[in-house]
């Protein structure tokens, strides 16, 4: 499978959010914002891409240096040592995010420090980077911080122009416009998730219809 693959394979087909549900719990609170969804997807591409690289380069030293019962002890520590790695990853962003965009720190809060247990960040590390090679590994983790910025996005612009009838602070829909409450609340975000998991899933069917 070629590296280009590996990449866009995160953005469509395994998209974390739309396809596979995973990481729900910061999408559903910080995508109120584009802002802040894009913030969280910069910071979420972050750890995974060096997690990523880490965890491969790590397996595959302790592959050329130890021996068969040195591989059969490392794997039994495997799972503490990716939550290291990535929580190491997810100090340095959250240090440089407090100290360079304050204030979109401030709006994401605790959910920068729980990126140490987002299920793809591990999952990836676990199920992906620790069986392949580097490359792929580092292809597997843009692609899916892409997919994953890509999809905190979509969700933000609908919930915050319905919720607030303004984009990245620029009222749009005028001001006669009622906000829409429903969609800066965690249920209009399952709302937004689940329209956008149909439309993918009806262009699924309608291609396999016309091929």
């Amino acid at each position: 499978m070629s590296l280009i693959t590996e990449a866009v394979k995160g953005i469509y087909k395994e998209n974390p959010v739309f396809r596979l549900a995973l990481g729900l719990c910061p999408v559903l609170a910080v995508s109120t914002s584009i802002i802040n969804a894009i913030g969280m997807g910069a910071a979420t591409t972050f750890v995974l891409l060096s997690s990523n690289t880490i965890v491969s380069l790590l397996i595959l030293l302790f592959g050329k240096i130890l021996s068969e019962e040195g591989q059969k002890s490392i794997n039994k520590i495997r799972i503490p040592m990716f939550i290291v790695v990535i929580a190491s990853f997810v100090t340095i962003v959250e240090m440089v995010m407090a100290a360079y965009f304050p204030e979109l720190s401030e709006s994401l809060g605790i959910f920068i420090p729980l990126i140490v247990v987002n299920c793809i960040i591990l999952g990836r590390a676990e199920g992906f980077a620790s069986k392949n090679p580097l490359l792929p590994s580092i292809a597997d983790a843009i692609g899916m911080g892409i997919g994953f910025t890509l999809a905190l996005t979509a969700i933000a612009f609908i919930r915050e122009l319905l919720g607030s009838g303004a984009l990245l602070g620029f009222n749009i829909m005028g001001g006669e416009f009622k906000p829409v409450l429903l969609f800066i609340l965690p249920p209009g975000a399952f709302l937004v998730i689940g329209i956008y998991m149909g439309f993918l899933n009806w262009l699924d069917e309608r291609k396999k219809r016309s091929s």
